[in-house]
């Protein structure tokens, strides 16, 4: 599915096949994952919200219930294995079941390799919390929705992926992983009606984003229209939801390898800002 008619549909509540699911999101504090939890709430799920910031959390989970919605807050850390776990069984006892888990939470770090070379903690940091964070996080889920006979992974991920673009070596290694890994997990649970869709994102105006300055000029996606397009997979569970240029810059890089890398790297000798 690709951004076009995704983030324009409009589904009443009743009709929704979100209806009296339970849906977890992950970075549910701001951007894309707030933006979610407002969107999936409207459609009749109990949206369990999930961030650090448990008073940021609190004001999602309370907007939510005053809109006459369900919700409930979760602080984590979800780079502490033993915090994810204790996140899970407690979802699980309280809620029963999690039919739909929005992996939404990241860290984007933007630096060239030529400036990282004393940085590995980059590299750590972000996988930390881009890739292992929801996969284990999945993992610890994935069993009761394999009992249930239904169950739903949704990866929120960038273009990035497909584009490969320079001076993003450690967030899109990270992304590239979480990718590969749903994808691997779809083939092995698909005969459990267990279905995982990579979200491959364009610019979102968030503040994830804000401290790049040069983008500012450029065109982005508001959260809240990010957050309807996330609902509108969340009832539709496709295997995949790209950016049209996310699209053509992995067409172009599978077929003109050699042009694209010009390019880029033409992109990256570019001034910094």
């Amino acid at each position: 599915m690709t951004l076009s008619g995704a983030a324009r549909r409009l589904v009443a509540p009743g009709s929704s096949p979100l209806r009296d699911r339970v849906v977890l999101v992950t970075g549910a504090s701001s951007g894309i994952g707030e933006q979610t939890a407002y969107a999936a709430a409207s459609r009749g799920a109990t949206v369990l919200l999930v961030a650090r910031r448990a008073e940021e959390l609190a004001v999602v989970r309370d907007r939510v219930l005053g809109d006459g919605g369900r919700a409930a807050a979760y602080p984590c850390d979800l780079t502490d294995g033993a915090e994810v776990d204790a996140l899970a069984g407690r979802v699980l006892d309280e809620h029963g079941a999690v039919h739909h888990l929005v992996n939404n939470a990241g860290r984007s770090i933007r630096r060239s390799l030529a400036d990282s070379g004393d940085r590995f903690h980059d590299v750590e940091r972000t996988m930390a919390i881009n890739y292992f964070a929801p996969v284990r996080l999945t993992m610890a889920l994935l069993p009761t929705m394999r009992d249930q006979g239904f169950g739903h992974v949704v990866n929120v991920l960038s273009w990035g992926v497909q584009i490969k673009a320079p001076r993003f070596s450690a967030y899109l290694a990270s992304k590239s992983a979480l990718d590969t890994w749903g994808r691997v997990l779809a083939r092995e649970a698909h005969g459990d009606n267990v279905r995982v869709t990579n979200m491959r994102f364009g610019l979102v105006r968030t503040p994830m984003v804000a401290p790049t300055k040069a983008y500012d000029r450029l065109p982005m996606m508001s959260a809240q229209a990010a957050g309807r397009a996330v609902a509108n997979v969340l009832e539709d569970r496709p295997a995949s939801w790209s950016h049209p240029v996310g699209t053509l810059g992995e067409a172009a890089n599978l077929v003109a390898a050699p042009v694209m890398d010009r390019v880029m790297h033409g992109l990256d000798r570019l001034p910094r800002r």
